[in-house]
This record gives structure tokens, sequence and C-alpha cells, in this order.
């Protein structure tokens, strides 16, 4: 795996990747874009990348643009010789490890900002935060320049505002989201779980439990004010200090259902100690109450 820091260098490097197809050089190169803080969740990005490419480039860029002025920018964590590694193993082609200065130069002033599913549950919580989103990942996407670009589900709602922005600029770029990737007691795989507590790592499992107990309870009947209510009341109880939403919106709009219609998502945001964390998991009219484990 070739590692490189250089902006003005990314572009031969990425024709170089698919120059070395030979007489296939068309062929496809994935984008994997990420804050570094490397998981099994990112590695999965991976996997489905190689599955549907033949060249795989990985990003590590921590964005100033979406972190708050009271969020966690400079104590998040950065390991940027394991995180290589971890992708190295994973067969990853090049790595491009921009600086601040190659992503926003001095007198950078454009601004993504897409309207409507940006602005509720993410974007009334973190003002600004999906702005910095689709700025970057339109800089990284245009830099590359991939075929396909392949993004965690866990982030859902960044997922659906980074789709609206690839069509609305015309990018001709296939944006994947990839399932998931969970602990063995159903905790969703992320970065800042690095944050908690062993006893708050503990009582975190009560947000996936709290959104699946939620489906069970709306495929069954209930009524779906009653089974948010019911979800709130078991995060709180675990100790979470504050919710910002738990919620069940249509997968394409993310705009909030009063009763279960065709493909949902009931979404969460919570505060556990001093790490908040996000969850979400697909509901879909015609699906099992008391599936195995979140999704």
């Amino acid at each position: 795996m070739q590692i490189i820091r250089d902006l003005e260098a990314l572009a031969g490097e990425v024709f170089a990747l698919r120059a070395s197809q030979g007489e296939n050089r068309g062929d496809r190169v994935a984008l994997v874009p990420t804050m570094g803080a490397l998981h099994a969740g990112h590695m999965a990005l991976i996997t489905e990348a190689k599955r549907r490419a033949d060249r795989v480039v990985a990003t590590i860029f921590v964005n100033p643009l979406q972190f708050g002025a009271d969020e966690d920018l400079d104590r998040y964590p950065r390991h940027e010789a394991a995180d290589a590694e971890m992708l190295r193993q994973a067969g990853c082609d090049l790595l491009w490890m921009p600086s601040v200065g190659d992503i926003y130069p001095e007198g950078f002033a454009t601004t993504v900002s897409v309207r409507g599913l940006s602005e509720r549950w993410e974007g009334e919580a973190r003002p600004g935060h999906f702005d910095g989103v689709a700025t970057v990942v339109a800089r990284l996407l245009l830099a590359v320049k991939p075929d396909v670009a392949l993004f965690g589900e866990k982030d859902f709602q960044q997922l659906a505002v980074i789709r609206r922005m690839a069509d609305d600029l015309g990018l001709g770029i296939e944006i994947v989201g990839v399932p998931t990737v969970r602990d063995e007691d159903g905790l969703a795989l992320s970065s800042r779980n690095a944050y908690l507590s062993a006893d708050q790592r503990k009582r975190a499992v009560a947000l996936p439990q709290a959104l699946a107990a939620a489906r069970d309870a709306i495929l069954s009947g209930e009524p779906v004010d009653a089974a948010l209510a019911g979800a709130k009341e078991a995060i709180r109880a675990a100790g979470f200090s504050s919710i910002d939403y738990v919620a069940l919106v249509d997968a394409g709009t993310l705009e909030p259902l009063e009763e279960p219609r065709g493909a949902m998502r009931l979404i969460a945001a919570a505060t556990i100690g001093g790490t908040r964390l996000i969850d979400n998991i697909a509901v879909a009219t015609g699906q099992s109450p008391r599936a195995s484990s979140p999704r």
C-alpha cells in the first residue's frame, strides 16, 4: 500500500492505479473516506470496496468543519501508524492523508449545503455539522475522482446527505451504504466508544436494545408514539444523561412518521457520561418482530 500526503501527487497516483491494470485501465476505483481511529466497521467498508472495484483508495482526514465549538476535535483519537497498518492488511492500495491546507487552502470560501435532509435530527443537534460533511466529502470525491465511494449506515443521515449532494452536483459517482458493524452485545462500533468508561460501555448497549424493542413493538402493532416513549424511558433508565432524539423516520426522506409505512429507520442520539452516541436500525412493514439483532 502506498501512502501519500501531497495533494499534487494524488492525481498521478490514482492514474497510476488505473494504468496498472494494463489493458483494463478503465477498471473501477473505490474511495473509502475516514477520519481515522479505524476499527472493524471501517474494515468492512474496505472489504465491500474491494468487492465493487479493482483498486481501493482510503483517506484519513479529521475534518475541522464538521466539529462544533464545544465538540471533541482536539481530543478526537489519532492513530496514523496503526490505521495505516490496518488498511494495508485489509488490502487497501493507496492511503491519502491530506493536510488541512490541502483540503481548505488559504482563501477557501465555498461551503456545500444540502437543504432538507440536513435540517432535522443531527442538523438540529449539531448546527453546521452537515455543511462540514458535505463540503469535505465533495472535496475528497473531486480530488480522487473514484467510480464508487462507500460510507457506513451507522451515520444514516450523513449517508442520505452525501447521496443527495452527489446526485445534485452530478458527480457521476456511485454512493454505497454498508451495514453497521456491531460488537457482540449489539453496540455499534464507533471511534467515540473509546471515550466510554468500562461501566458506561456496559450501559451503552441500552441504546441499540431500546431501538430493537421499539422496532418489535411497532411491528407488533403498538402505536409509534408509545413505542418511542418506551425506548426513551429505557435509554434514560440505563444512565444516559440526555437524549437528542429517538424517532421513526422514512428511510428516504428522513421525515418523521406517526404510523409505520414502507421502508423506515428508527434513529437515535443520546449522551452517556460525556460521550454522545448515535445509532439506527431498519424497520420494514412485513419484517418479523423479534429479529435477532439490530441492523
